[in-house]
This record gives structure tokens, C-alpha cells and sequence, in this order.
């Protein structure tokens, strides 16, 4: 399984040729670096929640185009893709085969953003390897112990970095992988991942640091 990254929590997962598309929101597209034909080849899509740094639906719709992808979200996203227009199919809770990916669909809870009402907003297990917590860092989550690579929140308005580290060190996984630093300049991430990869150096978890559009890690 190939996870590539594109700026921010949009995230491409391959296997056998089929590609899932996950939360391209506006932070990806906001500079013009990457382009929703980037995204011509994808197979389907999920976004988790509607916050616009993981839904952007003018790109959307290029990409649906593009693709002729399914889209998959759950009830409040789904409200936001009908008033654009936008075909989709609706994310229960629960497993799911999506092609070669088996999806454990769930509700986690956003962090507290200020002024800001809580998304409701689905997590994800995927192929039993992967943990998605989205923008949650929720004890419920410590269920996945263990779990082979963790996508991590890295840097966010809504949390601090002992408290992210704090959580990633309850879970254990094997791998961390960071996600949600749109916020920040290259030299400020790396300057974080650094951080962090020191941090997680001392209990045997890798930390995959990775800045350019389109970086992938590969998970057996």
C-alpha cells in the first residue's frame, strides 16, 4: 500500500492500481501547486468532514469530473456536496470494501476550535493497518493500540505539540506519519518534524518526514 501526500490532510492511498483519494480540501489547492488534475487517475474519494481545509468543492467537482470518482461522506459533508451539485454516496459506520482497501468507517470527535461548532466528522481504519483520526485525538482511539502507522496531526489551532505526542505516545504505533501542517512555511515544518522525530526516536517509532508534494511511504 502507497500513501502519497499532497499538502496539508489530502492524501492518496494505492493498491493494485486503484487509488483513494482522502480529504482534498482548500489548503492543498491554495497555492496552486497542486492542481485537481493531479487527481485525474483516482478511483474514489472520501472526505471526512466539512471544514474547508478538507473540502474545497470547486476543486471537487474538477476532480469528479476528471475521474468520473465516487465520492463518499457522511450526512453533514454529504448536505454540503448536494448543495454544490455533487453526486455522492453516503459513508455509514461500520467496514466496507472500497476496491482493494477494507474501510472501518467511525465517528471521532473534532477537536475544540475556538468559536467554531464540532463537524461531525468520520475516522477511519484502513486495511487494519492504517489509523485516520482526522482532527481527533480522543481516548476511544486508544482502542487501535499497536496500529502499524498512524496519521498524526502535527500542528493545529486546536491542540499543542506535547499534547499530539502525548496521544501518539499512548498509542504505540509502529509508524507516524504527519498530516495537518498546511498552516506552516517548509522551514518551520522542518524544524517541527525534527522535533518530533527525536521524540519518537526514543521508543522505536518511525516518524516519516515528508514535505513535498506528492512524497509517498510505502506500507507492506
Amino acid at each position: 500500500m502507497k500513501i502519497s501526500k499532497y499538502l496539508h490532510s489530502c492524501l492518496v492511498f494505492k493498491e493494485d492500481g486503484y487509488k483513494l483519494l482522502i480529504d482534498p480540501g482548500k489548503f492543498t489547492f491554495a497555492e496552486g501547486i497542486v492542481k485537481p488534475e493531479h487527481f485525474a487517475d483516482v478511483n474514489s474519494i472520501i472526505i471526512t468532514h466539512i471544514h474547508p481545509d478538507h473540502l474545497d468543492t470547486e476543486n471537487l467537482t474538477i476532480i469528479a469530473k476528471l475521474s468520473g470518482a465516487s465520492i463518499l461522506a457522511n450526512e453533514q459533508v454529504g448536505e454540503k456536496l448536494t448543495e454544490a451539485n455533487i453526486p455522492f454516496e453516503l459513508l455509514c459506520n461500520g467496514t466496507q470494501q472500497l476496491g482493494p482497501f477494507k474501510l472501518e468507517a467511525f465517528t471521532v470527535v473534532h477537536e475544540l476550535i475556538l468559536d467554531n461548532p464540532l463537524p461531525l466528522m468520520t475516522g477511519l481504519l484502513i486495511n487494519d493497518k492504517v489509523l485516520h483520526p482526522v482532527d481527533s485525538i480522543e481516548d476511544s482511539l486508544l482502542k487501535y493500540k499497536g496500529v502499524e502507522l498512524l496519521l498524526m496531526v502535527t500542528m493545529a489551532p486546536f491542540t499543542t505539540e506535547p499534547r499530539i505526542a502525548a496521544f501518539a505516545d499512548k498509542l504505540q504505533p509502529k509508524q507516524i506519519l504527519p498530516v495537518h501542517d498546511g498552516y506552516a512555511k517548509e522551514f518551520f515544518i522542518k524544524q517541527r518534524y525534527q522535533a518530533y522525530t527525536k521524540h519518537f526516536d526514543k521508543q522505536g517509532i518511525k516518524f516519516h518526514q515528508i514535505y513535498q508534494p506528492g512524497d509517498s511511504i510505502t506500507i507492506a
